[in-house]
């Protein structure tokens, strides 16, 4: 784990968001157990072989969390926003987030990375 990342995470002012980016962060972790991460455009960039794989935004009243190759998932309706090949949800204080679901659309998506 680079701890840029883990700094970037620390360092969010809202409580929510560093739980909030510290579960995601896992989720990316057990679905790309190889996952190379970095600091980026000011983001934490989560990246395997190379290429993107997800990446964590954040706001001042969300935490975001895109999903790059996203063109084959079947995502929920509504939950995720963006193009085809991109796709994001946006997650605001109190939301949760089903894990075992995210892990296996990170899975899926980055499969062909």
């Amino acid at each position: 784990m680079s701890n840029d990342v883990t700094q970037f995470i620390d360092e969010l002012k809202e409580s929510w968001q560093v739980e909030l980016s510290m579960n995601l962060r896992g989720v990316v972790h057990q679905a790309i157990p190889d996952v190379h991460e970095r600091i980026q455009y000011k983001k934490p960039h989560f990246l395997k072989n190379g290429k993107y794989a997800p990446v964590i935004s954040t706001s001042k009243d969300a935490v975001s969390f895109t999903i790059f190759n996203a063109n084959s998932l079947k995502l929920p309706e509504g939950l995720y926003s963006g193009p085809p090949e991109r796709k994001t949800i946006k997650l605001r204080k109190g939301d949760t987030i089903d894990s075992e679901q995210l892990v296996s659309f990170v899975k899926e998506a980055s499969s062909s990375l």
